[in-house]
């Protein structure tokens, strides 16, 4: 039994001499073309041969078996089809005529091809200008692309977005070459049918590979988020987080967890941690906690006293990001205050230290080498409370 090969086959299945020669020298080394699938070509190993081959090109998938009787009538027998291409081969020793002797004639066999290949290339171009505009609308609507990206929830999208440019340029490249070759045809200008084919198929093999190998890892990404990703509720005791703690803050011994009012999937989301993993920061913490002290009000008598928190935290993998993180957190966050109300302040233990406040409202903005929290308090501790917890939590993860 002959023993089948399979090598990478040229993707741009439209430049029609190259493939034409580059079945002529497989034949020529012992591979004989035998069936060409969507990457690899299907070669015979055996005996090396000088042979000829030519491809019919239809907008039928299909060729009759008249057809296929005509032309071998002419010396030429039917191998094998990729989508409108269909191939034949004939040895070289038989001199059998063209398939084709008249290009001009040649040139109205690619006209219906022509007209697909361009309303196909309309259709890609459409869709990737749609994709590009919802890309440009997830990293840039808000103004904050690095917090996007160090998030990590775009980067698929991102490299998804690439590949459809890639295969929106293979469809307009499809759509010109053959519209190219049907005017060279018009002219009298025959098809090269020994036309050199390494140096695309070289290039386009790499591009294969490393097109492969990037979907395959963009494709972990979102599986390894799911996997590593978790809420759960909040403990009251101290944990083992680089989060800012209620408790720590208030230094109140009356301060209590009060009924929660949302629950779902058995977590309280009024005192929960999130964690998520990113590429660009493997270490991400969202949470949010909430307490009550009995018997004491609000000053203007709206309630019992209730503080919260909320703290954002992130080890990144690149320090440099830290800055524009923070930068990106206060736009994300500032919800309308203006930027004047963020004062920053040296601070010997931290590269970097913002803060906002507005009555019972306080925000503080950290960086300490890969390390950034955000802490978002609303209760009547003061800010400097606030930013000596931080300190304590960011020298965890700031290496």
């Amino acid at each position: 039994m002959n023993k089948i090969v399979r090598k990478l086959r040229p993707s741009d299945y439209w430049r029609i001499g190259e493939h034409e020669s580059w079945f002529s020298d497989m034949a020529a080394m012992g591979f004989h073309l035998k069936k060409m699938g969507l990457h690899f070509a299907h070669f015979v190993k055996g005996e090396p041969k000088k042979m000829r081959f030519r491809i019919d090109v239809s907008i039928n998938k299909k060729i009759t078996p008249e057809q296929i009787q005509m032309y071998e009538e002419s010396g030429w027998d039917y191998v094998t089809s990729y989508n409108f291409f269909h191939v034949y081969s004939s040895p070289v020793e038989l001199n059998a005529p063209e398939l084709h002797t008249d290009p001009a004639e040649q040139s109205y066999t690619l006209k219906e091809l022509d007209k697909k290949l361009a309303m196909n290339a309309c259709i890609a171009t459409g869709a990737m200008i749609l994709m590009i505009g919802m890309l440009c609308a997830i990293w840039f609507l808000d103004g904050t692309p690095t917090l996007i990206l160090v998030q990590g929830l775009a980067i698929q999208q991102t490299i998804v977005t690439a590949f459809i440019g890639y295969t929106t340029y293979n469809a307009l490249q499809a759509a010109f070459s053959i519209r190219a070759l049907r005017k060279n045809l018009i002219e009298g200008k025959p098809i090269d049918h020994h036309a050199p084919w390494k140096k695309h198929y070289r290039l386009n093999s790499t591009l294969a590979f490393l097109i492969t190998v990037v979907i395959g890892l963009s494709a972990i990404l979102p599986l390894l988020q799911l996997v590593k990703g978790e809420t759960k509720t909040l403990p009251k005791e101290n944990v083992d987080l680089p989060i800012v703690r209620l408790a720590d803050i208030e230094k109140n011994p009356a301060l209590i967890r009060g009924e929660t009012s949302y629950m779902r999937d058995g977590v309280d989301w009024e005192n929960r941690y999130t964690y998520n993993w990113g590429p660009l920061a493997p270490v991400q913490y969202d949470t949010d906690e909430s307490g009550i002290v009995p018997g004491e009000m609000w000053e203007d008598g709206s309630g019992e006293y209730s503080p919260s928190i909320h703290t954002k935290v992130y080890q990144l993998s690149i320090s440099a990001l830290t800055d524009n993180l923070i930068a990106d957190l206060i736009k994300r966050y500032r919800y309308g205050d203006s930027h004047e109300n963020f004062v920053e302040i040296n601070h010997p233990q931290l590269d970097l230290l913002i803060v906002h406040e507005e009555g019972a409202s306080k925000e503080v903005f950290a960086s300490n080498g890969k390390a950034v929290i955000y802490v978002r308090y609303y209760g009547y501790a003061e800010i400097n409370s606030i930013i000596e917890n931080l300190i304590e939590k960011i020298h965890l993860i700031s290496e």
